[in-house]
């Protein structure tokens, strides 16, 4: 009997392993890795409220925790990534509850925020994460209605090119530390290569492709993020570019060279889906008259949202992207926290995991989302550097040094909110 207790005893090791490999994690659920010692980079400050604290005392704060992350939730390839991958990663490593709450305009989070504040609830918000960049970051850091600064203090910021102008400063705003990178964006123009075999790369052949095929082109109505970038296009184009809006917000400038904006788009709305009587309500609805073959033509940030829907069929397989020969509009998109949050600590852990390469990897693959990386991926580790390029693009999306030979900045978040106003009177009610 004894012998038998020992050799029971023996094999409890391996039937444990077995049964394991019998009874694997969920999919999408990642475990923690061999080594969890990270640390904040060499001479950050710690967050208000840390003060003296390392990065292992705010993880453990987080674990049991709830993030309740309001995001745009209009599409459904990063609603999954999101409740998935991430869901799965937080509550596997960390013990962190994700609760994701969908938007359909991140405005509604910043108004929750600030009505919270009239309330006087400073300690017990209901939003702990935003995704944000642009004019609604700028919104709440002139409220003071951000905590932070608390992104220097991320071991995953070492990836992070803080050099790079367009991570560091949001629509012209620096960031500070109060908001911290996700992914980056750039304007693509998506077409169907079976309709459209020779499509016209500079915005004048684009004019003339829309005046020749008469309703087989639109745009989301402003403030539709989408629509907004390709207003700005042709505004750019019609004021003779971008370089002299490089500045604080100038009124009297503005009137003179976005007038010129109003005339094209007014010639153009004739030759528009439905004759330009009406525009779709959000990039969403866009996508749809893409995809029924209504339009032939659509606009995206994500330069691999096209291969994303090629992948999951929602898109023709004959679907492709370019670039316009004069550039697209490109910048990064952010995550940040609100004062009142009551979960700072998990939300911190979020973000630097959002930061991590395996995250950023995940995020970029098309068969999951096709997010660029916020992330500067020669800083990774070799092994991680391989994973990246061992990426499949899709076959929609273009080069990396392509859409980076074709970057043009966004303008400051004035100039931007002056455009959408100025599209609505001048245009949407002409």
């Amino acid at each position: 009997m004894k012998k038998l207790a020992v050799l029971v005893l023996l094999l409890l090791p391996i039937l444990a392993a077995c049964a394991a490999s019998d009874n694997p994690q969920p999919e999408n659920a990642q475990a923690a890795p061999a080594d969890l010692a990270e640390t904040a980079p060499a001479g950050a400050a710690p967050p208000p409220g840390y003060a003296h604290q390392s990065w292992a005392d705010i993880v453990a704060q987080a674990r049991g925790q709830t993030v309740n992350w309001y995001m745009w939730g209009g599409q459904d390839n990063i609603n999954s990534w999101v409740t998935g991958f991430v869901a799965d990663t937080l509550e596997a490593r960390y013990d962190i509850t994700l609760n994701m709450v969908p938007l359909v305009d991140t405005a509604e989070a910043v108004n929750k925020v600030i009505g919270e504040k009239e309330a006087g609830v400073t300690a017990a918000g209901a939003v702990d994460l935003i995704w944000i960049n642009g004019e609604n970051f700028r919104t709440m850091r002139q409220a003071n209605l951000l905590y932070g600064p608390w992104a220097q203090y991320l071991p995953n910021t070492a990836f992070v090119n803080w050099n790079d102008a367009s991570v560091s400063t949001d629509l012209g705003l620096p960031v500070d530390g109060y908001e911290s990178p996700y992914g980056k964006a750039q304007v693509v123009i998506i077409y169907d290569s079976a309709k459209v075999p020779d499509p016209p790369t500079s915005i004048d052949g684009l004019i003339e492709w829309i005046k020749a095929n008469l309703g087989k082109f639109t745009y989301p109505a402003p403030p539709d993020f989408t629509g907004t970038a390709f207003m700005m296009h042709l505004c750019y184009h019609a004021a003779g570019g971008h370089q002299q809006f490089l500045t604080e917000f100038d009124p009297t400038l503005f009137d003179t060279q976005f007038g010129r904006c109003w005339q094209l788009l007014n010639e153009l709305e004739p030759y528009l889906w439905r004759g330009g009587q009406t525009y779709p309500e959000s990039h969403a609805r866009q996508q749809d008259l893409f995809a029924n073959g209504e339009i032939y033509f659509d606009v995206a940030y994500n330069p691999a949202e096209a291969s994303s829907h090629v992948e999951s069929g929602k898109f023709p397989p004959t679907t492709r992207t370019f670039v316009f020969d004069s550039g697209t509009i490109a910048n990064t998109h952010y995550v940040a926290i609100p004062v009142n949050s009551p979960h700072k600590a998990a939300a911190m852990v979020t973000a630097n995991l959002l930061l991590s390469p395996e995250a950023q990897l995940s995020k970029a693959d098309v068969a999951n989302w096709g997010d660029f990386p916020a992330i500067e991926v020669s800083r990774t580790p070799a092994e991680w550097q391989a994973k990246f390029a061992a990426l499949p693009r899709g076959v929609a999306t273009l080069p990396n040094e392509v859409l980076a030979a074709h970057r043009l900045p966004e303008l400051q978040s004035a100039w931007r909110v002056a455009a959408e106003k100025g599209w609505e009177e001048n245009v949407l009610k002409k």
